[in-house]
């Protein structure tokens, strides 16, 4: 018996890839069990692919009374419809299934499916099907490796009012290693290969330690540990924030250009100098990002790589008029001696221009399609993507915008601190009665703070808990930059040097 039953299973697991019409019990713990070889054997695409066709194996299985089959990692449970549905409770461990208990020891999935699931008289089959692999699923993020397929034969389940609901146990040992993130509900779409929220709310019960997920169809279902994402509002005030900001900043380094032009005397502070250019890098950064999005609408490809490459081009500028503003400031209060540079604007002008044009043509060099339209997508669980013109390469845009700005905000973090201990020094060093002291110190760390774009570097610690606080404090900021530049230009160039010319040459100079 058990050798005509091993050449049964043998029979089913060689044509894994013919789903049959028709599959008694055996078969469909055969079909099972091959499935469950995979699993040691096979890479996830395969595995993937033989889950669809075994779904659709235990809804064509014939049965008379309601069944259940555990192979090591799968569990089924096929229950057969009699009479009025008033709906079905599911429980099953690694080792139990039933839907005639609610007590199963060591419960890892409960069920609850509306009676809304079948209509009067309706006998198809209900399919609960529990798969656990951390092996596998684990890398994908799914909380302990574990999937759950719901399915009703002959019938396809969209669009339920009474939701479905399941439920898994959250355990510490589970929040202690991955503190940084939250359960999502998700399904899983055999079309893309990828999990999706549709349809899907979760509801993390942390005192009873479990995770409550509600979804308006059936398929194959997991909760995945994920970092916490920002709501569609959210998302709409940080753009609107952004627009706003940015607007104003370009408005007000053309202001401050205006002002350096018509300033007497500005054009013998390399100071100023370099903040000016620094500023030029800020509006070429600005007038390229406001319209991207409306650019990336057109039909044309060709304004969209015009405004890409120049968008990236001013953002490298930017980040290496920082680097420079830093440098310099370690001229002036590192040096100190000594500092003449021969053309040493020129030299500084070369740097901050030609570095960035460097970058922006070997990449369109090495591959000329990089300079498109993109689609960001702000969480894999929830935000609407926004299509802009940009970097298409991921590894590319890491590289060039993360890797270069991490060098330089370590650096400038640095000169900051060497600043900030500088002002003690003097102000140790100078009268106590001295008024105002520690509000234009202030002023000068918060001014400096701005020109050495240390207020980019918010992005490094948005995460986990900090994700939206982070992103509301690093949009506000940065946007506003070029505004923070006019005030500092305004204050400690015209105003300050004009009422205190000697008790601030230290800001003045900076």
């Amino acid at each position: 018996m058990n050798e005509g039953k091993n050449k049964l299973c043998s029979n089913y697991t060689q044509v894994l890839s013919d789903v049959p019409s028709v599959v008694d019990v055996d078969g469909a713990r055969c079909w099972m069990e091959g499935v469950n070889e995979q699993f040691k054997t096979e890479n996830l695409s395969t595995i993937i692919k033989s889950v669809e066709k075994l779904e659709r194996v235990l809804e064509n299985t014939a049965l008379n009374e309601t069944t259940s089959i555990i192979v090591e990692k799968l569990v089924a449970h096929i229950f057969r419809a009699k009479g009025n549905f008033t709906g079905l409770n599911i429980s099953a461990s690694q080792e139990t299934v039933t839907s005639d208990s609610d007590h199963v020891a060591n419960t890892t999935v409960k069920v609850h499916l509306p009676k809304e699931l079948l209509k009067t008289n309706e006998n198809n089959n209900i399919v609960f099907c529990m798969i656990t692999s951390p092996e596998k699923y684990g890398p994908m993020g799914i909380l302990d490796g574990r999937v759950v397929g719901l399915a009703v034969s002959k019938k396809t389940v969209l669009g339920l009012h009474d939701k479905i609901n399941f439920s898994m146990p959250l355990q510490r040992p589970t929040l202690e290693s991955q503190a940084d993130k939250q359960p999502s509900c998700q399904f899983f779409n055999f079309s893309t290969n990828e999990f999706h929220q549709d349809g899907c709310t979760t509801e993390w019960k942390r005192h009873e330690g479990r995770v409550v997920c509600s979804c308006d169809h059936l398929t194959y279902f997991a909760v995945l540990m994920v970092s916490p994402s920002i709501s569609e509002s959210d998302q709409e005030i940080l753009s609107y924030i952004t627009l706003i900001g940015c607007s104003l900043s370009l408005f007000f380094l053309v202001i401050t250009i205006v002002l350096y032009a018509t300033q007497r005397g500005a054009g013998t502070d390399i100071s100023l100098k370099v903040h000016i250019n620094l500023s030029v890098a800020l509006i070429l950064l600005n007038l390229h990002f406001l319209p991207s999005q409306q650019v990336a609408a057109l039909s044309s490809s060709g304004p969209c790589i015009y405004v890409a490459v120049l968008l990236h081009y001013s953002l490298l500028a930017t980040f290496t008029w920082t680097a420079i503003e830093g440098f310099h400031l370690y001229l002036l209060l590192v040096r100190v001696f000594n500092i003449y540079v021969r053309r040493y604007l020129l030299k500084l002008s070369l740097v901050g221009w030609g570095f960035p044009a460097v970058i922006v043509i070997v990449i369109a060099v090495i591959d000329k399609d990089t300079y498109s339209r993109v689609t960001l997508h702000p969480s894999k669980t929830n935000g609407r993507a926004v299509v802009m013109c940009y970097l298409s390469n991921d590894v590319i845009k890491l590289v060039t915008t993360v890797g270069l700005f991490g060098l330089v905000f370590v650096f400038n973090l640095g000169m900051l601190a060497v600043t900030m201990r500088r002002l003690k020094s003097l102000r140790t060093g100078q009268m106590s009665g001295e008024k105002g002291r520690a509000r234009r110190d202030t002023c000068t760390v918060l001014g400096i703070t701005c020109l050495l774009g240390i207020t980019w570097g918010i992005i490094f610690f948005s995460f986990g808990q900090l994700t939206t606080p982070g992103l509301y404090l690093f949009c506000v900021l940065n946007s506003l930059q070029g505004f923070f530049i006019f005030l500092w230009f305004f204050v400690f160039k015209w105003k300050t040097k004009d009422s205190q010319p000697g008790s601030d040459t230290h800001c003045t100079n900076t």
